[in-house]
C-alpha cells in the first residue's frame, strides 16, 4: 500500500515539516553533487552502532546529521512523501517547536533502537525514516479514522481507493515487526539493509510522545 493524500486539512501551513521536507531535500541534491564521494560523506555522517558505542558522546553528532541524510531516490522520495502526508497534521497538533522536538526526539530513540538491535554492526545507517516513524505513530493515536487515499498494486492492475489511517499505518508497523524479527540473526554482524528496529523504535517514541506533546489536541478529540 502507497499511501497519497489524506482527507484532513491542516488550520495552518505547516512551517516546520515544510522545512524538514527542504532540508532533507537539499542535503540529497549535495549528496548528488558529491558523485562517488557522498559514500565518503555517508561514513563521516552516517550512524555506526560500533563506533558510538565505543566513542560515547563524541560520535552522539551523527544520530542527527544522518537524520538528513538518504541512500538513494526510492529512499527520500519514500520518507518525504510519507512526511508530507502525515507530518502537517502532527504539526498543526503540536504547534511549530514542540513538534520540532519531538521529530527530533523520535529520531534520537529510532537511532537507538537501530544502535542497541546491533551494537557490533560497522555499517553507516543514514534516512530520516526513524523520525518519521515517530510521525506515524502520533497520527495513528490522533488520526485512527482518517480516510487515507492509498494506491494498492494487485498483480497487473492498480487500484487507488480510500482507506483508514489505521489500517495503512497499521500495516506499515506490523511489516516493520515481521522484518525486523526476520532480521535479528543478520543484526549483531555486518548489519546493514533497511534499519527495521529504527523504523520500530521511531514509531513506539511516537506513540508515548505523542500524549505530552499534543495533550489538549487529544482531549479535545476524546472529549
Amino acid at each position: 500500500m502507497i499511501p497519497l493524500k489524506d482527507d484532513i486539512p491542516s488550520s495552518r501551513f505547516p512551517i516546520v515539516n515544510t522545512g524538514l521536507i527542504i532540508a532533507n531535500s537539499l542535503a540529497f541534491l549535495y549528496e548528488l553533487s558529491l558523485g562517488g564521494g557522498a559514500a565518503n560523506l555517508i561514513n563521516q555522517l552516517g550512524i555506526v552502532p560500533q563506533r558510538i558505542i565505543a566513542g560515547g558522546l563524541g560520535s552522539w553528532g551523527t544520530i542527527l546529521s544522518s537524520m538528513f541524510l538518504h541512500g538513494g531516490w526510492v529512499h527520500i522520495v519514500g520518507n518525504m512523501l510519507y512526511l508530507y502526508i502525515f507530518g502537517d497534521n502532527v504539526e498543526d497538533a503540536m504547534g511549530h517547536l514542540r513538534y520540532l522536538l519531538f521529530y527530533l526526539l523520535c529520531g534520537f530513540a529510532a537511532a537507538w533502537g537501530h544502535i542497541l538491535s546491533g551494537p557490533g554492526s560497522i555499517v553507516p545507517t543514514v534516512g530520516a525514516s526513524g523520525a518519521i516513524a515517530g510521525v506515524l505513530g502520533a497520527y495513528l493515536v490522533m488520526y485512527p479514522r482518517a480516510g487515507v487515499l492509498t494506491l494498492i498494486p494487485l498483480g497487473f492492475f492498480i487500484r487507488v481507493v480510500r482507506v483508514p489511517a489505521l489500517v495503512v499505518l497499521g500495516f506499515w508497523i506490523v511489516l516493520q515487526l515481521l522484518f525486523g524479527i526476520l532480521s535479528i540473526p543478520l543484526a549483531s554482524t555486518a548489519g546493514g539493509g533497511v534499519a527495521w528496529f529504527a523504523h520500530i523504535g521511531g514509531f513506539i517514541a511516537g506513540l508515548a510522545l505523542v500524549w505530552p506533546f499534543a495533550r489538549r489536541k487529544l482531549t479535545r478529540l476524546q472529549g
